[in-house]
């Protein structure tokens, strides 16, 4: 493991990005206080950048994945409202204006 300072990384960002692709871990450091970490991927994680973002969205819940071919959508439960009710609110909304 190897650390280095913001300035010095700032201008040999990419030798310290190799030393990470290569499976080192490089701490960076502010005044001899380490802020961040440059690290090799999880070796779960694809190599392709659109596919990396869109899984860690699933894991974090901001995305649902399509369903697979041939399963059966969601079951939802009961409307919370009639459309004529959500109608009716929303000319009560816009009414105000």
């Amino acid at each position: 493991m190897r650390s280095v300072g913001i300035k010095t990384l700032n201008s040999k960002l990419s030798e310290y990005v190799r030393l990470a692709e290569a499976g080192e871990t490089v701490l960076v450091t502010d005044r001899d206080r380490v802020v961040a970490e440059i690290r090799p991927p999880r070796a779960s994680r694809s190599p392709v950048l659109a596919d990396a973002m869109l899984a860690d969205a699933v894991r974090k819940g901001w995305l649902t994945p399509a369903l697979s071919p041939g399963s059966e959508p969601p079951r939802g439960g009961p409307p919370v409202a009639t459309l004529a009710e959500l109608l009716r609110e929303l000319d009560d909304l816009r009414s105000d204006r």
